[in-house]
């Protein structure tokens, strides 16, 4: 299926690409709308989702652009006759709202190829940004069943989407991480033996762009295993809810719903799901920490301590001089375009794959 390959760089050339007209799929807590797009007729049905943690902003602008540029083809061209799309950009406007102080201010940098981008400051991400916490955490906070009212507003509209749609083929949940040395890719785990050739594909594109994969062994933690270098098996609520009842929190355990994954799963058939991991700023080598601070370690303790080194650094130094010294241990943004282009590059190794089958 070659003749159905998305134009990465077409995708992502307008900087505020015009959206067509969204369908209503309910409101947020708030009140405020969710909104959703549903374009092409094709038999293989496509579901991506973006926002689900609020801190995490490149995956709905992602979204945006490819909505965008979806609804300007033809109608009987290869992604509109081969696929039905079914996009929400944002799942989350009341997080979003909530980090704008930061993620609508990006500063300027330039991408892998030398060209003007964007990026984010780490000062400013750092003191300002907001994520959920279990219970209302939106990646798992997906309906247990039918008449699972307690779940969020948020999740019952996007799964009253997608089921519409049922079965799904390929279900994508693009999400980010504050730091790390590199992109990371996780994966449907019984399609390992079928994504072979994507996952080389998607490694060489990463070092072509100059960058290092996230390479990580979580053996099993929270649903994450290793598959090979930059990749892992996605996480799971069954996981999720061991993990915490083996630390002794059972009432976090119980938090914990289905996440958009296991959702379009549920929906029938066997759809390959997938969750991009970019990072908003890079670290260095964690195997070689500066003298003056954390080990640069993974999971939820090493993002910790993370944090609390760099809040740290602005208390003792303020902004301009935590800023310096910062850069100079070689935490960097990661520009906003390359981030979008893996995201694209990883989605549309995905449609070969699905296509393929």
């Amino acid at each position: 299926m070659n003749r159905l390959r998305l134009p990465i760089d077409s995708i992502l050339s307008p900087a505020r690409p015009d959206l067509p007209a969204a369908e209503n799929l309910g409101r947020s807590r708030e009140g405020r709308e969710i909104t959703g797009y549903r374009l092409g007729r094709g038999s293989s049905r496509v579901s991506l989702i973006g926002g689900c943690h609020a801190d995490e902003p490149v995956g709905p602008e992602m979204l945006e652009k490819l909505v965008a540029w979806l609804a300007l083809q033809k109608p009987g061209s290869p992604p509109l006759a081969e696929l039905t799309w079914l996009v929400v950009p944002h799942v989350n406007p009341d997080g979003r709202l909530r980090n704008a102080v930061w993620s609508e201010t990006p500063i300027p940098t330039v991408d892998h190829q030398g060209v003007s981008d964007r990026g984010y400051d780490v000062v400013s991400y750092s003191g300002t940004a907001i994520r959920e916490l279990p219970g209302d955490d939106i990646e798992f906070g997906f309906p247990r069943s039918p008449d699972d009212l307690e779940a969020r507003p948020e999740n019952r509209a996007v799964a009253e989407f997608l089921e519409q749609a049922a079965p799904i083929h390929l279900h994508g949940s693009f999400h980010g991480m504050g730091f790390a040395t590199g992109p990371w890719f996780l994966i449907e785990p019984s399609w390992m033996e079928r994504t072979a050739t994507m996952r080389d594909v998607l490694r060489d594109r990463v070092r072509a762009m100059g960058y290092r994969l996230f390479d990580v062994d979580r053996r099993g933690e929270k649903g994450f295993r290793r598959i090979d270098e930059g990749f892992s098996t996605r996480p799971d609520s069954g996981a999720m809810q061991s993990y915490f009842e083996e630390i002794g929190d059972p009432d976090t355990a119980r938090l914990f719903r289905p996440s958009s994954m296991e959702y379009a799963r549920s929906l029938g058939g066997d759809p390959f799901t997938l969750v991009s991991e970019m990072p908003l700023f890079l670290l260095p080598d964690e195997q070689d920490p500066p003298a003056d601070a954390p080990p640069f370690g993974t999971g939820t303790e090493g993002r910790k301590a993370l944090q609390s080194w760099l809040q740290h650094l602005i208390a003792r130094h303020g902004t301009d001089e935590a800023r310096t010294r910062i850069e100079r241990h070689g935490i960097r943004p990661m520009p906003l375009r390359d981030q979008m282009r893996l995201q694209l590059a990883f989605l549309d190794e995905a449609l070969q794959v699905i296509l393929e089958s």
